[in-house]
């Protein structure tokens, strides 16, 4: 069978790509900008890609167009297609339908953390021996793809043998123009981690109770022989539940569940309802990353996994690009990157910084670039989670607002610029041996990382 995937550069639809690949289908994808990481990716898997979206594209003629939801009515291909009744469907529909079906899901839900729980929860399993497949929306340092179909899918000489258990980071964003569903309600999870759940997606959700009517229609969707891990501390989650829940829960942060306590050294003492599990030893900051770590070792444990084997596969956990990765150590001056792009994200990923450094020197590098920051829905709260840093560089090319009126209350730390070398030249010359700079944002940045490093190179000796 031949799809050809609309939006194919995309995490999501990429990811999707790997896996009809390896799953025997002949895969050719479109997409608007056909630009590495991905496009190498996909190519390197023999998945022929097409820059832009020409009508003619339907001559290739595939048995069924598979649509990301990034493609909208008046895309020249979509329109042609559907003039033409040619047969089309959601990416999460077609993952539901010929990936998912038979496979014990595990899917991650929430906010915030996704993609890093998902990745602690597929090297889990891992580690174990289940070698799962999974569909990430990043790359898990520990696997280097975001996507694969499952670790023992070769044929052997007992005929082909694949795991059952399928990790998948599961987005309430909308799943097509035409299914405003979220992608969650399509994956029928056996395992589920609801993670926390704030208002987010200000483009397509017009308050918190919007999403959180998604999540009910999610909790709506599993099995009773399932599992929920919630997290026990979130309020707006707690709500969802009281809506309607028929399957068992497992809270996580709170005294009846699963907790983690923070002892010296980065250790941390996991318990599930007052009995100890066992000692995590590793790198990772923060409190946010200790919850995602209970999270992962509560889904997992439905899955077959003891607490205590989880626990020492998350000691060699190596998280994902772009969560407080280190970019470059120049003259002494360590520069990461990370995801953060919600004012929650951004005081947790500061504070895990500032636990781990001390009084050292943090320079938050700030790109408000996604849709609800555009908008101006979070710059209220944005001042009060950059309060962590000691010198903020606000990038404010995309802002549709008045950023220096809501980082007034910061004063002298804030410095604010509409273009990015003259911000690149003011970083580099306030910047001192001994200093943190953490760069947030959840696109490209237009390559900040590299230009300042070269920057600090040229300057401090």
């Amino acid at each position: 069978m031949h799809i050809h995937i609309l939006g194919i550069c995309g995490t999501f639809m990429g990811g999707l790509a790997v896996l009809a690949r390896e799953s025997g289908y002949q895969v050719t994808g479109c997409d608007a900008n056909v630009y590495p990481p991905m496009s190498t990716q996909l190519i390197a898997q023999g998945i022929e890609l097409i820059e832009g979206y020409t009508p003619e594209q339907i001559q290739i003629n595939p048995d069924l167009f598979v649509i990301g939801n990034t493609i909208s009515r008046g895309n020249p291909l979509m329109e042609e297609i559907l003039n033409r009744n040619l047969p089309y469907i959601s990416g999460p529909q077609w993952l539901s339908e010929h990936i998912l079906r038979n496979k014990w899901v595990l899917a991650v839900a929430g906010t915030h953390g996704k993609t890093t729980t998902s990745s602690m929860l597929a090297w889990i399993l891992e580690y174990s021996s289940l070698a799962p497949g999974f569909l990430i929306g990043g790359i898990p340092e520990n696997f280097g793809i975001s996507a694969r179909l499952s670790g023992r899918g070769q044929s052997s000489s007992n005929g082909y043998e694949s795991s059952p258990f399928f990790v998948i980071e599961a987005d309430e964003y909308d799943t097509a123009f035409f299914d405003k569903r979220s992608k969650f309600i399509h994956y029928r999870p056996k395992t589920t981690v609801l993670n926390n759940l704030e208002f987010d997606h200000a483009d397509i959700f017009p308050d918190l109770a919007a999403v959180q009517r998604q999540f009910h229609h999610f909790v709506k969707t599993l099995p009773g022989n399932g599992l929920i891990v919630a997290n026990g501390l979130e309020r707006n989650l707690q709500q969802v539940l009281s809506l309607g829940c028929w399957t068992p829960v497992e809270q996580f942060g709170v005294d009846d569940g699963w907790q983690a306590k923070l002892l010296q050294n980065q250790e941390i003492d996991i318990s599930f309802k007052g009995r100890h599990q066992g000692i995590l030893r590793w790198e990772l900051l923060g409190e946010h990353n200790c919850m995602n770590a209970l999270a992962a070792i509560a889904a997992a444990r439905h899955a077959g996994v003891p607490a205590d084997i989880a626990i020492s596969a998350l000691s060699e956990f190596k998280n994902v690009k772009r969560r407080m990765e280190i970019r470059g150590v120049i003259h002494n001056i360590t520069v990461y990157d990370d995801f953060a792009h919600h004012p929650t994200a951004i005081r947790t990923t500061l504070a895990g910084l500032r636990n781990k450094i001390g009084n050292a020197r943090i320079i938050a590098v700030l790109e408000p670039r996604s849709n609800t920051m555009k908008m101006g829905i979070w710059k209220d709260q944005l001042a009060d989670s950059l309060q962590g840093a000691d010198l903020i560089y606000c990038y404010t090319h995309h802002a549709e607002w008045n950023v220096e009126e809501a980082l007034s209350t910061l004063e002298k730390k804030a410095h604010l610029y509409g273009e990015l070398m003259p911000m690149v030249d003011a970083i580099t010359l306030a910047t001192l041996p001994g200093d943190h700079i953490v760069i947030m944002s959840n696109g490209g940045f237009e390559g900040i990382h590299e230009k300042l490093q070269t920057s600090l190179s040229k300057h401090h000796h």
